[in-house]
């Protein structure tokens, strides 16, 4: 396993089990984020701190309960890490339940890019509003 690999997975496995503070850790200061859609989350964020706000975001909305798993293992080229995902969340009647690519760009331990994917980007847009 690579070391961009690696840390893909060890932030998943963080991620997966909403140790926030861990997950903050695999983010590059620095860190370029493409969120996809039409929704409040979406756009690129800059920072660790825009990441970590959005993600806190994430989960005020969804009343704590948006997870993500690794649905295979990550695959990596060079510093280029892509994983297939799985994610949902519920709040107020709504369901978000889809899968996912999440490919990330790993220098030196840390993440510094990442763009995601959506099955259902229509359906993720309503969710998050």
């Amino acid at each position: 396993m690579s070391d961009a690999v690696k840390v893909a997975k060890d932030y998943f496995d963080a991620l997966a089990a909403k140790d926030f503070a861990k997950v903050g850790g695999y983010l590059a200061e620095g860190i370029v984020w493409h969120q996809p859609g039409a929704n409040q989350m979406s756009g690129v964020h800059e920072g660790a701190g825009a990441v970590t706000a959005m993600i806190g975001r994430m989960m005020e909305i969804s009343q704590g309960s948006f997870e993500l798993a690794l649905t295979a293992p990550p695959m990596g080229n060079g510093d280029l890490v892509a994983a297939s995902i799985h994610f949902s969340a519920r709040r107020d009647g709504a369901v978000l339940d889809q899968d996912g690519v999440d490919l990330l760009k790993v220098v030196d331990g840390q993440i510094v890019e990442a763009w995601l994917f959506s099955a259902d980007q229509p359906g993720e847009d309503a969710f998050w509003g």
